[in-house]
């Protein structure tokens, strides 16, 4: 992904460049106390310079990741899969948590409401400015409900689309508008099976119906992305496999679930260079429930 003008980052390596240049000829004027000090001076001020410039391409050529909900399971596995590929991560957390005070330098966590949606936008921008770009973004925040019709309002309802459709849509607006600037970029949206086929909704009105948007708003990306590489996807899972759900599912089988850690990886593959030219919008990750 090519990057027009001077950032921050290309001025950091010039200036590391011309510090280790003077640095190599401060050494060779310095007061000469034989041949061997002098090759010994030379090789050091190279080979100095030489890893840096490497430490900072390094840091030029990382990938950037948004990831909403790091604080819950699926969120968590998604922070860790790119963090050990080398990404730079940016995970949003509520308020109520707490930041972890022993993540890795290419790990920031933000608290913040995802159901405001200028403060959303705000670090949306702060992300794209300070690093350039973002190359994903794995949107994960959401919640479930049950609730047949005889029980469900539509005060339930907006409170059911408020949870999964806005904090999706208030991410993926300004999210997408990077990436169509950039010309590239991978948007995944975390969808269920309820939301996809509503004859799976039964006894969860509210919860099928705000999913159901979710899978609505990719279509409407990725017609608008047409002929740009930013491409939408709506991860599907089956039951996922948490302590949560084995807790209120005790008679359950979870060896039919899908774990987080699976779909983490899933999420990575499609935004690897193996997968550059898959389009397909809905992603189904069922295992065997």
């Amino acid at each position: 992904m090519k990057k027009s003008g001077w950032d921050w980052k290309k001025i950091l390596m010039v200036g590391i460049m011309l510090f280790s240049l003077l640095l190599s000829t401060s050494i060779n004027r310095c007061s000469i106390t034989g041949f061997f000090y002098t090759i010994s001076c030379r090789f050091y001020a190279i080979y100095y310079n030489a890893m840096l410039c490497i430490f900072v391409s390094l840091i030029v050529s990382m990938n950037i990741a948004i990831v909403t909900g790091a604080g819950g399971n699926l969120g968590h596995a998604v922070c860790q899969k790119f963090l050990a590929e080398g990404y730079y991560v940016a995970g949003t957390i509520s308020e109520q948590e707490k930041t972890d005070a022993n993540k890795p330098d290419n790990y920031k966590t933000v608290a913040i409401d995802l159901t405001d949606e200028q403060a959303t936008a705000a670090f949306i921008d702060a992300i794209a400015k300070d690093k350039g770009r973002i190359d994903a973004a794995v949107l994960t925040v959401g919640g479930f409900a049950m609730g047949k019709v005889e029980n469900t309002s539509t005060k339930d309802i907006m409170k059911q689309v408020k949870l999964n459709f806005e904090t999706a849509y208030n991410t993926a607006r300004p999210v997408f508008l990077q990436m169509m600037k950039q010309g590239k970029g991978k948007i995944f949206l975390v969808g269920s099976r309820p939301g996809l086929d509503m004859h799976n909704s039964k006894g969860m009105i509210a919860y099928g119906l705000s999913k159901s948007l979710i899978f609505r708003l990719a279509e409407l990306l990725n017609d608008e992305a047409k002929g740009k590489e930013v491409v939408t996807h709506v991860i599907a899972p089956s039951t996922i496999d948490t302590p949560q759900n084995r807790k209120s599912m005790p008679d359950a089988d979870p060896s039919k679930w899908v774990t987080p850690e699976a779909i983490a990886s899933i999420i990575y593959f499609y935004c690897s260079d193996d997968a550059t030219v898959i389009r397909e919008p809905v992603i189904k990750v069922y295992n065997n429930a």
